[in-house]
């Protein structure tokens, strides 16, 4: 055996397993291309963080970098009690916020009290060809330990081919001390890239709480 050949194989267990002791700044020097697994990571882009805020938009970094934005919202809390969350996307130069979309919504929840649970269809959550701001969590309280968080995935924004698909889930302490798990989805039934998206209450501010704007894949 050539002390090259053996060189390297002492690098390996007897079971054939890389040692990690052999993985050093100069075996990784020449790597080149990273594999597309680890390509898929998240891309913090952006992040706005509510203070008695009426609204909250992000008008840019919405483009074809990335094939999915991953909204995180984190203790979101308004200012009016069993208030929600709604949003709605604009083209880029547009400030209408009106896109046509159809959505679904159910829900599961369970009282402090345990007296009351529920497991259903919301049929006031959703829309058929509307244009209003969808609702993607429902009845947040506002004492001022409650508030909601979740998650908002918008597939393929930037697309002239296909409609926008989204779909979220919020866990939420309800105005009656309820806990709450809603899952609600859909699509913006336009072939014109989206490049805007805009949050608010269905009544009053948001109070406090982040919503960070994530990219995923390239």
């Amino acid at each position: 055996m050539g002390s090259l050949t053996r060189k390297f194989a002492n690098n390996f267990t007897t079971g054939g397993v890389y040692k990690p002791a052999a993985i050093t700044n100069n075996s990784l020097a020449n790597i080149t291309d990273i594999p597309a697994a680890a390509k898929g990571k998240l891309t913090l882009i952006s992040s706005q963080t509510a203070s008695a805020s009426a609204s909250i938009e992000f008008t840019s970094g919405i483009d074809s970098t990335y094939h999915t934005y991953l909204f995180k919202f984190v203790n979101i809390h308004p200012s009016v009690d069993s208030a929600g969350i709604t949003f709605q996307m604009d083209i880029s130069g547009a400030s209408n916020y009106n896109t046509t979309m159809t959505t679904t919504m159910f829900q599961s929840y369970h009282n402090e009290g345990d007296t009351n649970t529920i497991l259903s269809y919301r049929t006031d959550s959703d829309q058929a060809q509307g244009t209003a701001f969808q609702e993607i969590c429902l009845d947040i309280g506002n004492d001022n330990d409650q508030c909601c968080n979740g998650n908002l995935y918008i597939f393929s924004p930037s697309s002239t081919v296909y409609v926008k698909h989204f779909i979220s889930r919020f866990a939420r302490i309800g105005g009656a001390d309820y806990a709450g798990d809603q899952f609600y989805a859909g699509y913006f039934n336009t072939t014109s890239a989206l490049a805007k998206i805009k949050f608010q209450m269905t009544s009053g501010n948001i109070d406090a709480g982040t919503i960070y704007m994530y990219g995923i894949g390239a």
